[in-house]
């Protein structure tokens, strides 16, 4: 996730994951989203030209607990949909506009 600003988008993706970053690797943030899945938030210059343009989908297993959080954190997002399949999905925008969206498989609420 290419940020403007590290200093203001940490907080937000420490609130938007539930923790602090997994590693750190220079001036790049690590959350490990799965077991061979990473997002990186990284403010250098060299990826000023892609800020806001990133769009991702993370399965997830419980949607209600994220939802409470972003909303004790006063994180926006979009409305939840239930799709015919019976997943549910949201999307959320980090301060730069990039696109997080969640997706809860119908099995993962049973």
């Amino acid at each position: 996730m290419c940020v403007r600003d590290r200093a203001r988008a940490l907080p937000w993706y420490t609130a938007f994951f539930g923790r602090p970053a997994d590693y750190i690797i220079g001036e790049e943030f690590l959350w490990q989203t799965g077991e061979n899945a990473w997002i990186v938030v990284d403010d250098r210059e060299v990826r000023a030209e892609r800020v806001g343009g990133a769009m991702v989908t993370l399965g997830i297993t419980d949607l209600d607990a994220f939802l409470a959080r972003f909303a004790e954190h006063d994180i926006a997002y979009g409305s939840v949909e239930t799709y015919r399949n019976g997943v549910r999905h949201v999307e959320v925008l980090d301060p730069d506009g990039n696109s997080l969206s969640l997706a809860e498989a119908p099995s993962s609420r049973q």
